[in-house]
């Protein structure tokens, strides 16, 4: 059986990155898939995207990730307007090495991987837009029309930081929530561990803690505004 570790929307969240890779068992891992925003909002950048090269992770780029390369290319974007929101993204343009400004430039938005003879389609949003939300509770009909007008046998996805695996029209649709950021007033890093079979799909939504004031730490240390100390401690975005 081939074991894949699905994540997304790591969010420069190092701490939880690694607590996820520890609980995952990653040397049991056969494959690493991200579905993008590696970056913005906890300051480890870096050390995410050197992680995610070290293991051979299979990454396309998210919509935070979008942001930086735009910075990185002398370009500028009009949202997130308010101050507090820009300079998470500012400074994880400025931190970047020369290498990582590199690697996150080349990532493409989308990618179609081959597994024991199955299509795995990887997606920020959906596949059919890149900044789509799409929930468990998403309607059916939107998911039947993304499976027919998809090829990939299982549709990864992230963005909307909410877990879930659900089969419409024998497409297997899954969402490993967020590495680094979920929403949903619990603290703990998410993901997902896919198994496949010869016969068999099978999907572990997982939860895991990791250090949360460690993260908040290297906020104070930088100067970042204190409301995302609280967002981490609480699991909650709360701008």
């Amino acid at each position: 059986m081939t074991r894949i570790l699905l994540i997304s929307d790591i969010h420069g969240n190092y701490p939880a990155l690694q607590a996820v890779a520890e609980e995952a068992d990653i040397t049991r891992c056969d494959y690493i898939f991200n579905c993008g925003d590696c970056t913005v909002y906890a300051p480890f950048a870096n050390q995410v995207l050197n992680w995610l090269t070290e293991h051979g992770a299979v990454s396309i780029r998210g919509n935070t990730d979008d942001k930086v390369v735009k910075l990185l290319k002398g370009k500028t974007f009009k949202k997130p307007g308010k101050a507090e929101k820009r300079i998470m993204y500012t400074h994880t343009a400025e931190a970047l090495t020369r290498q990582n400004q590199s690697i996150l430039k080349g990532l493409k938005k989308k990618k179609t991987v081959t597994v024991d003879n199955r299509s795995i389609g990887l997606f920020h949003g959906s596949p059919a837009r890149h900044t789509e939300f799409l929930f468990a509770d998403s309607p059916d009909e939107r998911f039947r029309q993304l499976a027919r007008e998809s090829e990939a046998d299982i549709i990864v996805t992230g963005h909307s930081h909410t877990p879930y695996h659900k089969i419409t029209a024998e497409t297997h649709f899954i969402n490993p929530g967020s590495v680094g950021r979920m929403f949903d007033g619990i603290p703990l890093a998410s993901f997902a561990v896919l198994n496949l079979g010869k016969k068999k799909v099978q999907v572990q939504l997982c939860r895991c803690a990791y250090d949360v004031e460690k993260v908040v730490a290297r906020l104070k240390e930088t100067g970042l505004p204190d409301i995302y100390a609280e967002m981490y401690r609480q699991g909650k975005k709360l701008n």
